[in-house]
């Protein structure tokens, strides 16, 4: 059935041939698509100027039980009538202007991060030759995302250094194949074209991976995830000294923002270690 102009799913459709579209990162492209093709199925055949903050509101909270998942809708929403009433010119106005983003309860902390003592049960529970153990040393020793560790693979490792463009920003990341991880790879069969594959030997998408890997989590009694094993290898980096500027090479960061986080954090705890023992009077010694 042929798609009305002035609808939505009309509106998606020339959102996906323009410019705007083409220089997003393939892996936004992949998570709003999978948004916009469920918002086209429910409602593709409604009109584009009927679309009004209380639609997006209504869409918006009928999530409320993910806050996560429904920002990620109002902000796929955001960016396409941002373009539909700015370049593609196709409403007067955008409907999302002033809808605002539901608050989760880990907005502050964001994803956990893994604590020392829950990498080292973690290890214990999946040891060397397993998958599993890959998939943690790959995350660690790499801060590689999901996905890019996902597709992570001999081609990528040249005379003991990894070269890989980042697929959210672009970035080329270049570190060293440090040696936990090089024995990790040795001691495990890996994929044909990527090290960490399925238990058939094929390659993991960035979101089946997340869930096999939070299953491996969950069995290893860890309250664990990917993006949190990243953010516990950016900690110790920073605690062992890492400046802003080496944080930001090793994890494809493009501003200051996100390494401080962690060089601040590091910076208050050795001040604090510094600083406890003046808690203590000294003792006058006896003459």
């Amino acid at each position: 059935m042929p798609i009305k102009p002035h609808t939505l799913a009309w509106g998606i459709e020339q959102y996906r041939k323009s410019v705007v579209w083409k220089q997003l990162a393939t892996a936004t492209r992949r998570q709003r698509e999978n948004i916009y093709r469920a918002a086209c199925e429910k409602s593709g055949a409604t009109r584009l100027g009927d679309i009004t903050a209380h639609t997006i509101v209504a869409a918006r909270d009928k999530r409320a039980d993910t806050p996560h998942q429904a920002n990620v809708f109002v902000k796929a929403m955001r960016a396409f009538f941002q373009w539909a009433a700015g370049p593609g010119a196709l409403v007067a106005a955008d409907p999302t202007v002033g809808v605002k983003l539901l608050k989760g309860r880990n907005d502050k902390v964001g994803f956990h991060t893994w604590t020392e003592a829950e990498c080292a049960k973690f290890e214990a529970h999946w040891p060397l030759g397993t998958m599993e153990r890959l998939a943690f040393d790959v995350l660690l020793y790499t801060g590689l995302r999901r996905g890019d560790a996902a597709r992570l693979g001999p081609a990528h490792v040249h005379d003991g250094i990894i070269a890989m463009r980042m697929e959210k920003t672009g970035e080329t990341v270049t570190l060293p194949l440090l040696e936990p991880l090089k024995a990790s790879i040795a001691a495990t069969p890996c994929g044909q074209t990527t090290f960490i594959a399925s238990a058939h030997g094929r390659s993991f998408v960035k979101e089946s991976f997340g869930n096999w890997f939070r299953k491996a989590c969950q069995a290893a009694g860890v309250p664990g995830s990917a993006h949190g094993l990243r953010k516990a290898g950016a900690t110790r980096a920073a605690e062992a000294g890492a400046t802003e500027l080496e944080l930001m090479a090793l994890y494809g960061w493009t501003s200051a923002k996100q390494a401080g986080v962690y060089t601040r954090a590091a910076n208050r705890r050795r001040l604090a270690i510094s600083a406890a023992p003046k808690l203590v009077r000294a003792e006058k010694s006896d003459q």
